[in-house]
């Protein structure tokens, strides 16, 4: 079946997440390389990257602790900064080959606001928190299908976390790209990913041959 949209996750496959956690480590007052350990550290135990935040304030309710750091003028952000270099070359290049072309990952909405001022060339900007779904969930993934003007099958759906992105793509009958970029995508392997890729670049010359 041929290709016909591709639609991408954001944290670590668009943008980085260095200035994220640096951001969280000045509002916790610790050092940025003590910040990325503790993250490292519990992504590696399996375990979600907001228990790096509970390790340094035990018994953290972590989302009442997003909503202090806005309260407090320190929200979330994103800008030309964070993209990593590959993106908007390979955006450019998928939507020459006429592709339908997405961005839709867990942010909150103000990232999403952010995302859109950056005015990528793609067709269409979605977040979790506006879509009231969230990944690894199967609701999120047929929110894509109902989305995108294309069939499943003809989706490729791109991140770089296979329990977040790759293994629920495929179980709604997308097509799967696995990114090797962030601690994550480098060190856990998605054996059901249909292609497995170390740049958006390379995804896009692999999908313009597709």
């Amino acid at each position: 079946m041929a290709i016909k949209a591709v639609v991408f996750d954001v944290g670590e496959t668009l943008t980085s997440d260095t200035r994220y956690w640096a951001d969280w480590a000045s509002w916790l007052g610790i050092p940025p390389h003590t910040m990325s350990a503790l993250v490292g550290g519990v992504l590696a135990r399996g375990l979600d990257n907001a228990e790096a935040i509970r390790i340094l304030k035990p018994g953290c309710d972590v989302p009442t602790e997003w909503e202090a750091r806005r309260a407090a003028g320190h929200d979330e952000h994103l800008d030309e900064t964070d993209l990593y270099p590959d993106v908007r070359p390979a955006l450019q290049q998928l939507k020459e080959s006429g592709l339908w072309v997405g961005v839709a990952g867990n942010q909150n909405q103000q990232a999403g606001q952010s995302l859109r001022r950056l005015m990528l060339p793609v067709d269409g900007i979605a977040t979790s928190a506006e879509w009231g779904v969230a990944k690894p969930s199967s609701a999120f993934f047929e929110r894509i299908i109902d989305w995108v003007p294309a069939k499943p099958g003809e989706i490729v759906y791109v991140g770089d976390h296979p329990a977040n992105d790759i293994t629920p793509a495929r179980a709604a009958g997308l097509r799967a790209a696995h990114l090797r970029r962030g601690p994550i995508g480098l060190t856990i392997t998605a054996a059901d990913a249909d292609w497995t890729v170390d740049s958006l670049t390379e995804l896009a010359a692999l999908l313009a041959r597709v």
